[in-house]
């Protein structure tokens, strides 16, 4: 017993369920095979319904016109040995009965029929294996289209992702550097911020220290019977800043008035002598006194510990002698300690 259509469908790779409804809506191999591949991206469900349709509503004409087979539209092979068949005008296609070419009007929009005496014949075997050679081809190729276009999507989501990450990766990038930017130019200003607040405070201090030094001339004055002269406004003004040097730093040694050996500093050249005596006091707290200094200004009450315990440097060479609350406000730069220095402590 040979394979029957249906058994030829299956083995070709057809879902069994397809090559039924095929089967049922052409009635033929030959227009089986196309009717799957027009519908092959339609669902089973979908491709259901029609069928249930045509089958109930042509049920009577096709066991009338066609000897008892079910009919399911013009794709069906027409039945050898017909006397007469309608033929489509537009397409020439053949139909062994109206329904057939009604149908066929209604899914081509074709309106030109008329009568002819062509007789369809079936298809052959031979014509059947050619049938099936040219359809299992033209999936072949299909699949490596598929197959290809399906690459080449991957290859273009690829550079699309890629594309994406990098963009995304240089945002965040640059993000980052702002941001590491921002955190530099807010440790300068709380750096400038803070140098300004020691400066006003260096600055009140060292007024204060003038205001006692001439309040004690005047008393002393007045009980020697002298008349001191009040100083200008002028003369309490900083002096003006030195030309700066190239250098940023400055090596001090200083010799302490004991058998200590010397204390070997490095010092910002911004460093004033004021705050080298207060780094004297931290590493030789032994030699030091505590002294407490209040300043008053328009808001707030300063208690500073000034700590000067050191009454003045010697410059060894020249030969310069600064003196505490007179001329320990001038930094390193400005007394000319650049880049190092030798000072006696006392």
């Amino acid at each position: 017993m040979g394979q029957t259509d249906y058994d030829l469908l299956v083995e070709m790779g057809f879902n069994p369920e397809r090559a039924t409804l095929a089967l049922k809506m052409t009635g033929g191999l030959q227009d089986a095979l196309t009717w799957l591949e027009k519908n092959e991206e339609t669902s089973i469900e979908q491709l259901r319904g029609p069928a249930d349709q045509l089958l109930n509503s042509g049920s009577s004409s096709v066991a009338a016109g066609s000897g008892g087979d079910e009919y399911d539209g013009d794709e069906k092979p027409e039945i050898p040995g017909t006397a007469a068949s309608i033929k489509c005008s537009e397409c020439g296609k053949l139909f062994s009965d109206a329904v057939r070419a009604e149908y066929h009007a209604t899914r081509t929009q074709h309106t030109e029929f008329e009568e002819s005496t062509e007789i369809i014949q079936p298809l052959t075997e031979e014509e059947k294996v050619a049938k099936l050679r040219d359809l299992r081809e033209k999936l072949a190729e299909k699949r490596v289209a598929q197959t290809q276009q399906d690459r080449e999507e991957a290859k273009k989501n690829e550079l699309i992702r890629r594309k994406k990450g990098q963009e995304s990766e240089k945002i965040k990038e640059e993000l980052k550097k702002k941001e590491q930017l921002k955190e530099v130019e807010k440790r300068k200003r709380e750096k400038r911020e803070e140098i300004a607040a020691k400066e006003r405070v260096r600055q009140q201090i060292k007024e204060t220290q003038e205001a006692r030094r001439r309040q004690a001339e005047k008393e002393k004055a007045a009980r020697e019977g002298k008349v001191v002269e009040e100083p200008t406004v002028a003369a309490l003004k900083p002096s003006a800043p030195r030309t700066p040097t190239a250098h940023s730093e400055t090596r001090l040694q200083l010799r302490l008035p004991t058998s200590q050996p010397p204390l070997v500093r490095t010092f910002p050249v911004e460093t004033t002598l004021f705050e080298v005596a207060q780094a004297v006091k931290e590493e030789r707290g032994d030699y030091l006194y505590p002294i407490s200094c209040r300043i008053f200004t328009a808001t707030n009450l300063l208690i500073i510990d000034a700590g000067f315990n050191v009454s003045s440097f010697t410059m060894t060479f020249p030969r310069k002698v600064y003196q505490q609350g007179v001329d320990f406000g001038i930094t390193l730069k400005e007394a000319g300690m650049v880049p190092s220095c030798a000072l006696l402590v006392n």
